[in-house]
């Protein structure tokens, strides 16, 4: 081990702590006495009633809990977007499941609550999982309606999608555990079958003071729509329980009796352990993204030992391509290669730029994956294409979009792990949020932006100083550095992975050291849906 595999290790470990320390406070939701409040009606807390759901013996991958993190703080803020989210083992059977947090300003829905949970819908309907929904809401948060209520992808998406996935064959069972109003009535009706907590859980249109207010009828929440009348007046409900654990336990009996529907057929063999010691994975980047490293050594800690086939070795060095086995699952994986390589032309590429070579091997090999049905794993540390005259003239706008129409186009299920900075069209190219992954995840040290921050705040230094200069103003050399450190202070705050899953550009910061189970979870997950599309790429320049 030398000098800065050492020094990449603290910095990686210390990385991961800090965000470890902002879940630790985003698990507390609404606050420790909001919780206490809970417990003092007999009710569990969201985080619990998934921990009581799922499987002991078998992993909880969350999404979403940096959701809305550090947004909304004139209204008290709204850790993890107000729900607790992800993929976990229900009766053996890997599911979605979404937990209203009433803790969260009463479970009440912000914009950024409206996107976690078409999200995990989105995840549902690609990967054909059962959904089991968890319902403790106050509705819509009123101050931001407009921002939440009517448009495409606002709050009421939330029920197209549970008809869509009801045509679709997807179970979806609804427990009831606390106040279900207004237009979030309809989630539970709209689910195949729905469950009450009695004296906790309730349904209706409009509460009790809106229905006095309205038309003039006294009334309580119990008469109005509480576990007993929906299930021996209305018929609106299916079953009632005394208590949440019943509840529960009858979501997981129901969960057990689910059919085996045909999978994709991923194929997988048993697995190996990888050939490098998984806690190596620390010491290969630094963490700030700057120094150059191989990317073989990152992917020989994730990957099954000697599974790995370089695809095009010799040819387009900046993308590392090859077939491999994670877990036992046979990937595809396309990387950015950080080292400064030579060419046998004897130019220098630089470490982490696409090349036109590199785009079209990559282009290639994702082709070639959609060809032989095998998932796609991006590694991303990218940043951008290669500019200037020689790649213009070579056409690395051609070769560019070549690369772009083939992940675009690709059907088989694509798993990104941004490990590095993620910036500009390279964020495109190697499967960013906009490209559909099924399932996308950064490490701590991750950035997302449209360019490096050094460089985008000099640049937006030059156009604010032309600016000023253009009325006449004078900016001294101390005034133009104050200016530089405001401009880039706030883009490299904005280029964070908390800033980017904050607000869903990623579904999860992870741990590096879970990388090969997050990526074996999501395949697991892809497997379930037995339909494939056929693989076209459509029109573009050769």
């Amino acid at each position: 081990m030398d000098i800065q595999f050492n020094k990449n290790e603290d910095e990686q470990k210390l990385a991961w702590s800090a965000v470890k320390h902002q879940l630790e406070k985003i698990y507390e939701g609404g606050g420790l006495k909001s919780q206490a409040k809970q417990k003092e009606k007999n009710k569990l807390v969201a985080r619990e009633r998934i921990a009581y759901l799922c499987d002991d013996d078998k992993p909880f991958i969350e999404i979403g809990a940096f959701a809305g993190f550090e947004m909304y703080e004139e209204y008290g803020g709204c850790p993890a977007g107000g729900t607790v989210s992800g993929i976990g083992y229900v009766s053996g059977r890997q599911c979605v499941i979404i937990a209203n947090d009433q803790t969260v300003k009463a479970g009440a829905w912000f914009p950024i609550t409206g996107k976690k949970n078409l999200r995990m819908q989105e995840i549902a309907m690609e990967n054909h999982l059962p959904v089991i929904y968890i319902v403790d809401s106050a509705g819509v948060f009123l101050p931001m309606q407009d921002e939440i209520f009517p448009d495409k992808e606002n709050f009421g998406r939330i029920f197209r999608n549970n008809a869509k996935m009801s045509a679709m064959g997807i179970t979806q069972i609804a427990a009831v555990t606390g106040a279900c109003v207004a237009g979030g009535a309809y989630l539970p009706i709209m689910s195949d079958e729905t469950l009450m907590v009695e004296g906790a859980g309730s349904i209706f249109l409009a509460g009790p003071y809106l229905v006095k207010a309205a038309v003039g009828e006294d009334t309580n929440a119990e008469n109005l729509g509480g576990a007993a009348m929906h299930n021996e007046i209305s018929g609106v409900a299916d079953y009632k329980f005394k208590t949440e654990q019943a509840c529960l336990d009858r979501v997981k009996s129901i969960i057990s009796k689910l059919g085996k529907k045909q999978e994709a057929g991923f194929n997988r063999i048993a697995p190996q352990l990888p050939s490098k010691k998984m806690e190596d994975i620390y010491g290969i980047l630094s963490a700030d993204n700057s120094k150059p490293y191989d990317v073989l050594e990152v992917i020989n800690t994730i990957v099954d030992a000697n599974s790995f086939d370089e695809f095009k070795q010799d040819y387009g060095k900046t993308i590392v391509c090859g077939y491999a086995r994670v877990n036992g699952w046979a990937v595809g994986i396309v990387a950015n290669q950080r080292l400064v390589i030579k060419s046998k032309k004897g130019e220098m590429q630089l470490g982490g730029v696409i090349y036109n070579d590199s785009a079209d091997k990559a282009a290639r090999f994702i082709m070639n994956c959609n060809q032989k049905k095998i998932p796609l794993v991006f590694l991303q540390d990218v940043t951008g294409f290669m500019v200037g005259s020689r790649s213009e003239h070579s056409g690395i706008i051609k070769d560019g979009a070549k690369l772009v129409n083939a992940v675009a186009n690709s059907v088989v299920p694509k798993i990104t792990i941004i490990i590095g900075n993620s910036y500009g069209a390279g964020n495109y190219a190697m499967c960013g949020k906009a490209y559909d992954p099924r399932f996308i995840y950064a490490w701590p040290g991750a950035k997302i932006a449209v360019m490096g921050g050094e460089q985008a705040a000099k640049t937006m230094l030059q156009i604010q100083v032309a600016a000023m200069k253009a009325k006449g103003q004078d900016v001294t050399a101390e005034e133009e550095k104050t200016i530089l450190d405001k401009i880039t202070n706030k883009y490299l705050a904005q280029t964070k992975a908390q800033y980017a899953a904050a607000r869903l550009w990623v579904d999860a910061i992870i741990n590096p050291i879970e990388t090969r189970n997050i990526i074996s979870e999501g395949i697991a997950a892809a497997n379930n849906n037995w339909k494939i599309d056929e693989f076209k790429v459509g029109v573009f320049q050769v």
